[in-house]
């Protein structure tokens, strides 16, 4: 289980590493001057990438989570309502990274409709979903 467990540590970090890192790429693309489309694509580039690449790291970081949930049994029983609220956070962070990939094609279309204050608020939130679920993890309050 502690391998498990470990792994999924990982992996967590690493989507959040993406979580935290594309919304700036948003910040920086709300910024660029309509007179530079070599910028614009570069940076719609790198966020295609790391688009890509935080999917990748969400599959398996999701999956050993439910293998430690459902596989172990960590958080199931009676006075776990700890986990109820860290998979709400959860479901919240797999629609934030949806959203993430449908801010991207509205960049890639043309249809963007935030400016970069907007989307310097939007980055916040991933760091505010970890603190509660970590906090729900290690403290577990109910």
């Amino acid at each position: 289980m502690l391998w498990v467990k470990t792994f999924h540590i990982v992996f967590i970090a690493s989507w959040f590493a993406g979580l935290f890192y594309l919304p700036r790429i948003f910040v920086n693309l709300a910024m660029v001057p309509a007179d530079s489309p070599a910028e614009r694509e570069r940076l719609l580039l790198m966020a295609r990438k790391l688009l890509r690449f935080m999917t990748l790291l969400a599959v398996p970081a999701l999956a050993l989570g439910l293998w430690l949930w459902l596989g172990y049994g960590i958080g199931l029983g009676p006075g776990n309502g700890w986990m109820h609220a860290k998979l709400a956070i959860v479901v919240l962070l797999i629609g934030y990274h949806h959203a993430c990939a449908r801010l991207l094609r509205r960049f890639e279309t043309g249809t963007n409709r935030h400016g970069h204050r907007w989307y310097r608020w939007f980055n916040e939130v991933p760091v505010l979903l970890m603190l509660g679920a970590v906090a729900l993890v290690v403290v577990k309050p109910f």
